[in-house]
């Protein structure tokens, strides 16, 4: 298929937001990685999302919506939901929330659960296809699955050019992490880490958050053992580098690539994927990086480290259902 390429300006994001009305799939840029969308409420279009992808059908998708209002059609909110929409959002942070009976998101994006994942992005060009295409869009990162995140639109085009319906030509992500994931049921818990912290979402509702147990189902993405990968095998902590590996550092360490020279964080978690598809675009082998620190988005950097370092799984991708 014939890729659609979008500039940002008004008319051609018109333009892009028809695709999702036709039932295509349209990559954009969120504030956190690049999404690729389609309207939830489609089961053919959510299914193109996962042919394009390689996604097993039982990792659900982020439902990314408008307003409350709108996801209030499809999923039980209560008041700590509102709480930490009032401190969050919109912005970086996902909540897993019970499903409505008879609502109308597509069965193949919910990878048949009872709950749902969602997201009020803050990215200006994502709110405004939200609200162009006036649908809920459902939206994993705009990469083959497994593989290393999109924080720029040239990831995008060189891995989904010519799988996917159009992609939308912004500025990188700011954040470089996928959001920070909380669930409800039964009590509210963290199940995935990114820029909002445990403690932030913590203080937010006044109470200390659940850790999800190692060997729960999945019930949100990015709950994979192996996620975020380049291709070459990654050794992590590593204070000194072998000759046989490509080095990526962190503070003024002498290294191939380095997340960030001054030891931020901040800065080190917008390089991070952009320095993944870096070491795959060079040909990396052999990958050891440097300790990250364990502390605010720290804990998050490591654990997509430590994600994509676990051995490669290998999923049946031929048992999506639509």
């Amino acid at each position: 298929m014939k890729t659609r390429i979008f500039n940002t300006s008004r008319t051609d994001l018109l333009k892009a937001s028809e695709l999702i009305k036709s039932g295509e799939t349209l990559a954009f840029p969120t504030e956190t990685v690049y999404g690729l969308g389609a309207d939830a409420t489609n089961k053919l279009a959510v299914a193109k999302i996962f042919q394009a992808k390689g996604r097993p059908s039982f990792n659900p998708l982020i439902i990314h919506c408008s307003s409350i209002k709108q996801i209030k059609t499809f999923a039980r909110w209560g008041s700590e939901a509102q709480m930490v929409a009032d401190k969050f959002w919109p912005g970086p942070l996902t909540m897993v929330l019970p499903l409505l009976p008879n609502n109308q998101i597509a069965s193949l994006a919910l990878a048949g659960l009872q709950t749902v994942a969602v997201r009020m992005p803050e990215h200006s060009i994502a709110k405004s296809i939200l609200q162009l295409s006036n649908t809920p869009i459902a939206a994993p990162s705009a990469n083959p699955s497994g593989a290393v995140s999109a924080t720029r639109a040239e990831h995008v085009v060189s891995r989904l050019d010519g799988k996917i319906g159009g992609i939308i030509l912004g500025n990188p992500s700011k954040i470089g992490l996928e959001s920070t994931i909380i669930s409800f049921l039964p009590e509210p818990s963290i199940l995935r880490f990114g820029a909002i912290s445990e403690t932030d979402i913590s203080q937010t509702l006044g109470l200390d958050l659940k850790k999800k147990p190692a060997d729960a189902k999945i019930s949100a993405p990015g709950q994979l053992s192996s996620h975020y990968a380049p291709k070459g095998s990654i050794r992590l902590n590593s204070k000194v580098f072998k000759k046989n590996e490509v080095s990526l550092g962190f503070g003024e360490v002498l290294c191939d690539l380095n997340l960030s020279r001054k030891e931020n964080l901040t800065e080190a978690a917008a390089n991070l994927f952009d320095c993944l598809h870096k070491l795959d675009e060079i040909g990396a082998e052999k990958i050891a990086v440097s300790p990250i620190p364990e502390e605010g988005i720290g804990i998050a950097i490591n654990d997509r480290l430590k994600r994509a370092a676990a051995p490669k799984q290998k999923f049946d991708l031929g048992t999506s259902k639509i």
